[in-house]
């Protein structure tokens, strides 16, 4: 059985709990912002706390670890319940019973109890809100934790939709693809094997982070250093994403809903829409379509290159995950540039059109503008 807590470098006198446990402390207010908190700041030492100690007790299991039970641990410990508790790393039954929070073994999913295994038969609890993805002990955390953890980076009541924005757009861009992996859940419809091997996504490099066989040391010690550092990579990657989220990719939804809202100002089939300042728009696109119902949907977004200071015209995917578009610009102007694609389009100031028809520029707001409607008639 392995015991250990995170410590933000605050000094705490080596006590010894007995000589099978090592620990590490992990101390601080339950009052704190996230985007105060560093995880490298995360320090590892060998003492246990007494029994008698106040602090709440994670029990996760030892051995291998995975990407979500090293994402769950470091995830429920940002909740006020849990801040500054102890993780203990074992599989013995009778000390998980005594626990006050229990992941990725026990077999057990039991929220009220805090146990949060899906290990078991019978298991198949999703996130819900669309999502039909397996959850693994991360997802199980996060379901239950997520909303409280975003609020605090916000600095806002749990309540407030943009909590609840960024509690979907977290799941859909960073944590469902650690509850498929985990779940053994292919990407794609498909029998064929993958073309190419992908081992740079967070599961795999947390997976690197386990005692390699030829290691001389193979100690329990050992272990929780490398379980440390896994949670630390595995929360660290978990905080940057929700930071961008909160910082780039949500104050962008209010630019989008007015610029879509003013699309039939640009040209009457609504279908091609300008944005007044470039921001992440994609997804918030496709979102606020269902929302307001847009019919027919828009084929172009027309933007302005903060380099250059020409405009872009982008044909918009058929999905957020797809690229194929749901009108890629005309044939006869792909892979033209310059001189060529003016004359080729009989638009002036043509700079380039992608291979693919993806996208497209001009020197222009007035020639892009031109390409767009001229692309919708082609």
């Amino acid at each position: 059985m392995l015991m250990l807590s995170l410590s933000r470098g605050f000094n705490t006198s080596s006590r010894k709990l007995f000589p099978s446990l090592t620990s590490f402390s992990f101390s601080s207010s339950t009052s704190f912002s996230l985007m105060a908190f560093s995880p490298s700041r995360v320090s590892t030492f060998s003492t246990g706390s007494p029994i008698t100690s106040q602090l709440k007790r994670i029990g996760t299991h030892n051995g291998s670890f995975h990407c979500d039970e090293a994402l769950g641990c470091f995830m429920i410990r940002l909740s006020n319940k849990f801040f500054a508790a102890e993780i203990v790393r074992t599989r013995d039954p009778q000390v998980l019973e005594t626990l006050d929070a229990v992941l990725d073994v026990g077999g057990v999913y039991d929220p009220s109890n805090d146990r949060y295994d899906h290990h078991q038969k019978g298991f198949a609890e999703v996130f819900g809100h669309g999502f039909n993805t397996k959850l693994s002990s991360a997802g199980l955390v996060y379901k239950h934790f997520g909303m409280e953890i975003i609020a605090k980076e916000l600095r806002l009541d749990e309540g407030h939709q943009d909590v609840f924005r960024l509690f979907i757009a977290v799941y859909r861009n960073f944590m469902e693809a650690i509850d498929a992996i985990d779940n053994g859940i292919n990407q794609y419809d498909t029998d064929q094997p993958p073309r190419y091997v992908n081992n740079t996504h967070l599961s795999s490099r947390v997976g690197k982070h386990n005692l390699d066989w030829t290691d001389p040391d193979q100690s329990a010690e050992n272990e929780n250093k490398a379980f440390e550092r896994a949670m630390n990579l595995a929360g660290g990657e978990f905080l940057d994403n929700l930071r961008h989220l909160a910082r780039s990719w949500l104050p962008a939804r209010s630019i989008v809903v007015e610029c879509l809202s003013a699309r039939k100002d640009v040209d009457p089939s609504g279908e091609i829409m300008v944005l007044d300042r470039f921001c992440p728009w994609k997804l918030h696109l496709f979102e606020l379509e269902q929302e307001m119902k847009i019919d027919p949907p828009v084929k172009y977004v027309l933007y302005q290159d903060d380099r250059s200071k020409h405009w872009r015209i982008q044909a918009v995917s058929v999905a957020p995950d797809r690229f194929e578009s749901r009108k890629a610009l005309p044939e006869a102007w792909r892979g033209l540039r310059d001189d060529d694609l003016s004359k080729g389009s009989g638009i002036p100031g043509g700079v380039f059109v992608h291979m693919s028809g993806f996208i497209g520029g001009n020197t222009t707001y007035e020639g892009a503008l031109a390409m767009a409607k001229a692309a919708l008639k082609l």
